[in-house]
């Protein structure tokens, strides 16, 4: 059973889908792993960290000859899968909708594809969730970017020179990033407010000491679909909201937003307009601009300024913290491939009938076997 191991080839990826912590874990169920040379680098693993894990390094062909499973970090061309064994294993972030083509080959290649980032949000997955891992040091990283480009001080600070006033920070989008930019912005001082269109965020709000801005006056909607995700809302849900973030937003120092909702652009959640009421200096990090971007005139991997506000488009933000992410990423997959391993067979086996198994499988036998990716075709 050989597990290989990809450097990454996209351009600013600097994480990567293996540790020497879970080589030695892969290793110990049985396992042989090996790991293409500098895959690690980036992430500031040395290739002699994997050796004396018990892997071996190679160059990229060596390491997918007649490879079971190839771990990666994005998902690689089909044709360099060839080499691998017949009906190999891909696993890693696939980003299924907009690489649709890409699938497409791996089905063609007789790989069966995995896309980690559509695990369902079960308790007994949690462990696997490559969107919560990354999405969690991504909200913590915003912060960090947003003070930096602040330039103020960001705690309220009492000296014998005068009153220095607390930043204002404005969370939008109360999932898992949302939630960490909260706790680091009010760790560092902050005054805290945050929103969603879920109404169950309101309490983790209060949980963490930041003041819920929320629609009051439109009843009955949630906001919540399966899986815990965002939905898409009412046009009278989103003319309330737009009316009470107008208001709210002129006061903010800092904003953060950081809504998604899966296989669909981002949602706009600020205007040109609304960027214009905001105080020059303030600044806004788009944890969404790579899908389209929640504020108007965000450019995913730049800052642009607009009516003296930065705007902070965010790009694989989770790639900035590669050590850190790197870890955690490679435990979600070894905590996967681990939990349906078969010792008699000697790798991992997944049951048809699992809902771990019916949310990941994109590709199997030569087809595409995701009723979910079908139904976005």
């Amino acid at each position: 059973m050989k597990i290989a191991v990809l450097k990454e080839t996209e351009q600013g990826e600097t994480r990567v889908a293996a540790t020497p912590e879970t080589v030695r874990k892969f290793i110990a169920l049985g396992a042989d792993v090996a790991v293409e040379r500098g895959a690690g680098t980036g992430a500031a693993i040395a290739d002699d960290d994997y050796v004396a894990a018990g892997a071996t390094i190679d160059a990229r062909e060596a390491v997918l000859k007649a490879a079971d499973i190839v771990l990666c970090v994005r998902g690689p061309d089909p044709a360099e899968l060839a080499a691998a064994a017949d009906g190999a294993w891909l696993v890693g972030a696939l980003d299924p909708i907009a690489q649709r083509a890409r699938i497409e080959g791996y089905a063609s290649a007789g790989v069966e594809a995995l896309a980690m980032e559509w695990m369902p949000r079960i308790t007994r997955a949690q462990s696997m969730d490559i969107l919560s891992s990354q999405a969690n040091l991504a909200g913590y990283k915003a912060v960090i970017e947003a003070a930096s480009a602040y330039g103020r001080a960001f705690p309220m600070m009492m000296t014998a020179a005068g009153t220095v006033s607390a930043a204002k920070v404005f969370v939008m989008g109360v999932g898992v990033a949302g939630l960490q930019a909260i706790a680091t912005a009010r760790r560092l001082g902050g005054q805290v407010s945050a929103t969603d269109v879920r109404a169950a965020t309101k309490e983790q709000i209060k949980s963490l000491g930041a003041k819920p801005i929320f629609v009051e006056t439109v009843e009955g909607i949630e906001g919540e679909g399966s899986g815990g995700y965002a939905t898409e809302m009412s046009d009278e849900y989103k003319a309330a909201q737009a009316e009470l973030v107008s208001s709210h937003i002129a006061r903010q120092d800092i904003v953060i937003t950081t809504a998604l909702i899966p296989g669909r652009a981002a949602p706009r959640l600020i205007s040109d307009a609304q960027i214009a009421t905001m105080r020059e200096g303030s600044v806004i990090v788009d944890l969404a601009a790579e899908a389209g971007g929640n504020v108007e005139g965000a450019v995913a991997g730049e800052n642009v300024v607009k009516h003296g506000v930065t705007i902070i488009g965010a790009r694989n933000m989770a790639a900035s913290m590669s050590p850190d992410t790197s870890a955690l990423f490679a435990r979600n997959l070894y905590n996967f491939l681990s939990a349906y391993w078969d010792a008699e067979a000697g790798r991992p086996v997944l049951p048809d009938d699992d809902e771990v198994t019916q949310g990941v499988r994109l590709t199997k036998g030569g087809a595409i076997v995701s009723a979910r990716l079908r139904d976005t075709a």
